[in-house]
């Protein structure tokens, strides 16, 4: 018998075996691993944690969680880019009026120069002259390069033989939006070669008092109440006015997305324009009218009073007008009113489709064909925050209408004005105190920072001396920054109440709005006037990135 040979295996054969098991057995601990964090993970609470910055946020559409933040408002002008199409418009008014103004230059230098003795035509100037608009139109495009010069008025007489007034419109450089101002100044003219006109000497902001519009006074309208208020000068790009629906059949033809006061209401102004951005955009993903409240609360964050503030009108804030015509919308109780007349005026009701949650998406909604699509929000909070629709998959498809919504122009003319008595040729320092500053936990460092010293300090290396300072700030007690005007012209919000003030344009629009009662400057205001401001200016100097160390949002967040 035989004894059996042992049987030896390939050493190729045996890495394999082993090679497979260590890949086997690395496979099983990752998933191990992965079991035990999806287990144990908690995500961090949204509402307990600081946000990215609002540009970032309202531009990123992937996740439609809204986030605290606590900077300003950034809305569409600041946010969308400039249409392709309205700029070579524009442009091209400059373009012209440059060529005008070098054409006329070449015709004088290629002719015999003339002393102004000899210019007998000119010894009285004539404003309506041609010639005076080219002088006027040639300093102030050497004079003010941060404006675009859109249109000019035929100048008129001013006070004295050798001035004349001139209006014009413009917008500025930096804003996005495509509104435009108006600014009237007084021309000292002078005698220039071969009798052509110059200008000697040009006077400050608003001061061609002979070219201002006449004053007209407001009636009572649909648009803001019965009150008879004094004469101001009416801004022709301001349509506050609300469009009705018109006949029964105009209603029964419409399509409308009608929301219900949720949770949203008296949070602040991100959290609610956020919320409304979804409600815009769902509607316009439905291609339906989107019905709104223009009545806000304003949160106690932004009131004198630190209380929440009802019966605040969405018009003080944003600009109607460009909503409407960016947006199909109906304002609420216009549509309630109807709805209910329309609704009881026959036998055939109106159709509704209501929808109590908001986990009913906008795309399960699409082919919905009843008149009113009502969503409401008895939930407890914060299942009712209207920016729920937009959340999960809806965040795909529901693209929240950032164009759609720009700041009030009513507050804009107060940002042109006070950028416009500095003659567009000034520096800003963002500076942020209050509550961060008592708050020596998350920012330890931000009150030593903002002092007026250490101010005066950091300004000292970014703004040369004597230049107009604007200071944006939080800060309530109007002498913290006296310290900076021995280097610097100093400038504050408050010294220009008057532009909001009983005998201003903004007064007597917004108390029409208003059913003739005053409305306040509050604080969301103040701070959308400061932050535009500060864009304007030619240095920007901000609290979280030039003056101080400590994080945005506190310890450990930069």
């Amino acid at each position: 018998m035989k004894e059996s040979t042992p049987r030896t295996e390939p050493i190729g054969q045996n890495l394999i075996k082993l090679v497979s098991n260590f890949c086997f057995s690395v496979f099983v601990f990752s998933v191990l691993i992965f079991t035990v964090i999806a287990i144990t993970y908690q995500p961090p609470d949204p509402w307990l944690e600081s946000a990215p910055a609002l540009t970032k946020l309202f531009t990123e559409t992937e996740n439609a969680t809204f986030k605290i933040d606590g900077s300003i408002l950034k809305t569409g002008e600041d946010l969308v880019a400039v249409p392709p199409g309205s700029v070579p418009a524009v442009e091209s008014t400059e373009i012209v009026t440059e060529a005008v103004i070098e054409n006329s230059e070449e015709t004088i230098t290629n002719s015999t120069p003339k002393p102004a003795s000899d210019c007998e035509d000119l010894t009285v100037v004539n404003c309506s002259d041609p010639r005076v608009l080219i002088a006027v139109e040639k300093f102030n495009l050497k004079w003010f390069k941060s404006i675009v010069f859109m249109e000019y008025q035929t100048p008129v007489n001013g006070s004295k033989p050798n001035e004349c007034d001139v209006a014009w419109r413009f917008r500025n450089r930096k804003e996005k939006s495509w509104r435009k101002y108006r600014d009237f100044r007084r021309f000292e003219i002078g005698i220039g070669v071969n009798c052509s006109y110059k200008v000697a000497h040009a006077t400050g902001w608003h001061s061609g008092l002979n070219a201002r519009r006449a004053r007209s006074r407001f009636n009572g309208t649909r648009s803001g109440g019965n009150a008879k208020i004094a004469p101001a000068v009416r801004d022709p790009e301001i349509n506050d006015t609300i469009q009705t629906l018109g006949s029964e059949s105009n209603f029964r033809k419409g399509k409308y997305l009608y929301y219900s006061r949720g949770g949203d209401y008296c949070k602040g102004m991100n959290h609610y324009i956020w919320s409304f951005m979804c409600g815009l955009g769902e509607a316009m993903y439905l291609n339906r009218t989107f019905v709104m409240d223009l009545s806000i609360c304003l949160s106690g964050a932004y009131t004198s009073s630190g209380k929440d503030e009802e019966g605040k009108d969405f018009r003080f804030y944003f600009d109607f007008k460009h909503l409407k015509e960016a947006a199909s919308i109906v304002e609420e109780a216009e549509f309630l009113g109807d709805w209910k007349k329309w609704d009881r005026s026959h036998k055939r009701k109106v159709p509704v489709r209501k929808v109590v949650t908001h986990k009913v998406a906008p795309m399960q909604l699409k082919k919905d064909k009843s008149t009113i699509i009502w969503r409401q929000f008895d939930s407890p909070e914060p299942e009712n925050y209207w920016y729920r629709v937009c959340e999960g998959q809806a965040a795909k498809y529901i693209q929240r209408p950032w164009h759609a919504i720009w700041k009030s122009k009513r507050l804009m003319n107060i940002v042109t004005e006070i950028s416009g008595r500095m003659d567009w040729d000034f520096d800003a320092v963002h500076v942020v105190r209050g509550e961060k500053a008592q708050n020596t936990e998350l920012w330890p460092n931000l009150d030593s920072d903002t002092s007026p010293d250490a101010l005066l300090a950091k300004l000292r290396g970014m703004i040369q001396p004597w230049r107009h300072l604007y200071i944006a700030t939080n800060e309530p007690f109007y002498g913290y920054f006296d310290k900076l005007r021995s280097q610097y012209k100093v400038h504050l919000l408050d010294d220009y109440k008057e532009l909001w003030g009983n005998t201003s344009d903004w007064y007597y629009e917004t108390r029409l709005l208003n059913n003739g009662r005053p409305v306040e400057l509050d604080g969301f205001m103040r701070a959308a006037v400061d932050t535009e401001v500060l864009y304007r200016a030619k240095t920007q100097v901000e609290t979280f990135y030039n003056l101080t160390k400590d994080c945005k949002d506190g310890i450990n967040t930069c």
